[in-house]
C-alpha cells in the first residue's frame, strides 16, 4: 500500500516537472490573450426570446390580506 502511494506521487512529481508539461503551460501563459480571443469569437449570438414572458400576478397579495395577519411570536403561543 505504502509503495503504490509513493509511486502515485512519484509519478504526479514525474508528469508535472517534465518539459513537455513546462512548456506548455508557458505557451498557454505567454498566449492567452490569442486563445481567449479565439474562443470569443466562435461562440454563438443568441437571440432574445424574452419578451412578454415575465407578467406581474397580484392575486398573492390579494389572498394575504384577506386572511388574518401572520406574526411569528403569535405562531408560538400556545391556544
Amino acid at each position: 500500500m505504502v509503495l503504490s502511494i509513493i509511486l502515485f506521487f512519484f509519478f504526479i512529481y514525474e508528469y508535472y516537472s517534465s518539459n513537455k508539461n513546462i512548456e506548455s503551460k508557458d505557451y498557454n501563459r505567454s498566449n492567452i490573450d490569442q486563445i481567449l480571443k479565439k474562443k470569443i469569437n466562435d461562440l454563438p449570438v443568441l437571440n432574445n426570446d424574452t419578451n412578454n414572458i415575465i407578467e406581474f400576478n397580484d392575486s398573492l397579495e390579494s389572498e394575504i390580506s384577506s386572511e388574518k395577519k401572520r406574526s411569528f411570536w403569535e405562531l408560538l403561543k400556545s391556544k
